[in-house]
C-alpha cells in the first residue's frame, strides 16, 4: 500500500477511535444518571510521524532542548539489537553519537536528563550511569534498592524510577537514595508493569508493559486519573513492520504540548496532541 493512502487509513482508524470513546463515555452512564466507576479515557490525535529503527528496542525516550533523545536494550534472544543511548536522527529514525554498553554484562534502560546530565538505568544489575550531556562521556553511576531497572525521568527536582511493579521510587538526584515510594492504583487497585515514564504538566505519564495503554498518574496519590489507548497506533505499526512488539517510549515537547510515543522495533514514532 502507498505511503499516502496508508497514513490516510491510519488517520481515519484514529477518527473512529476517538468517535468510539466518546461512546463509550456516554455508556458509562447508568438509568438512574449515576456513572460507572471506571477511568476516563483521554482523547488524542496524531499531528505527525517520522521513521524509527526497527532495530531499536525501545527503553527509554526523551526530549530535551530541541532533540530527542532514545535508550535502548539488548534482549539475549535477539542477538541484533544493542544497548546504547543518544540522539535520533528525525529524518531516518537512527540514533547517531551513540554511547554503547557492553551487552554482555549490561541491558540498557530508561533515561532522563537534568541540569545537562543524562542518567541511564540499566536491568538487573542495580546500577544506573551518568554522561556529560555535551561529550556524552561517563561521568559517574550510582547504585538503587529496586530489584530491577525500568522507566526514568525527573520533575525537575528528583529522579523518578519504574521497577516493573506497581510502585514509583523518588531519588535524590546527587545522592540516589530512595525518598518517596509512590503506589499507583486504578479504582483502588495497584497497576503493576510500570514501565517507561514521562512527567508532564504536574502529571506523571507511564507505559503499561504488555498493554495498549499509557495512563496519567496523580504524583500526590498515586491514583490514575486517566489512561490513553493507543491501540491504532499500535495498530498501524504492526501493519507496517510485523515483527513490531511492545510499546514503549514516550517524550514530551513542552514547546509544542504535543508526545513523542514508540515502542520496541517499531517502525514509527508517532507525534500526538491531548485532546482535553
Amino acid at each position: 500500500m502507498p505511503v499516502q493512502k496508508r497514513y490516510t487509513v491510519f488517520v481515519a482508524l484514529c477518527i473512529m477511535y476517538i468517535i468510539s470513546c466518546v461512546d463509550e463515555d456516554k455508556k458509562a452512564d447508568t438509568s438512574d444518571g449515576i456513572p460507572e466507576n471506571k477511568t476516563q479515557l483521554i482523547p488524542y490525535s496524531v499531528v505527525n510521524s517520522m521513521p524509527h529503527d526497527t532495530l531499536a528496542f525501545t527503553e527509554g525516550l526523551c526530549w530535551y532542548n530541541g532533540k530527542l533523545y532514545e535508550s535502548t536494550g539488548s534482549p539475549g534472544e535477539l542477538p541484533q539489537t544493542k544497548s546504547y543511548w543518544g540522539i535520533i536522527n528525525t529524518a531516518n529514525g537512527k540514533v547517531e553519537n551513540r554511547h554503547e554498553l557492553d551487552r554482555s554484562i549490561f541491558f540498557g534502560e530508561g533515561i532522563t536528563i537534568l541540569h545537562d546530565r543524562l542518567f541511564q538505568l540499566t536491568y538487573k544489575n542495580r546500577k544506573g550511569f551518568v554522561y556529560d550531556l555535551h561529550s556524552m562521556k561517563k561521568i559517574g553511576g550510582f547504585s538503587f534498592f529496586n530489584e530491577e531497572g525500568w522507566g526514568l525521568t525527573t520533575d525537575g527536582q528528583y529522579l523518578i524510577m519504574s521497577d516493573g511493579t506497581s510502585n514509583i521510587t523518588y531519588m535524590d538526584p546527587k545522592t540516589y537514595k530512595p525518598l518517596k515510594n509512590l503506589p499507583v492504583t486504578e479504582n483502588g487497585n495497584p497497576v503493576d508493569q510500570l514501565n517507561e515514564l514521562e512527567y508532564i504538566d504536574g502529571w506523571l505519564f507511564a507505559n503499561v508493559y504488555r498493554t495498549n495503554y499509557i495512563v496519567k498518574i496523580n504524583p500526590e496519590t498515586g491514583v490514575i486519573a486517566g489512561k490513553m489507548d493507543l491501540w491504532p497506533l499500535v495498530k498501524m505499526a504492526k501493519d507496517e513492520y510485523p515483527r513490531t512488539l511492545e510499546m514503549n517510549g514516550i517524550a514530551y515537547n513542552p514547546g509544542s504540548k504535543t508526545l513523542f510515543v514508540t515502542g520496541k522495533m517499531w517502525p514509527r514514532i508517532f507525534e500526538v496532541k491531548l485532546n482535553q
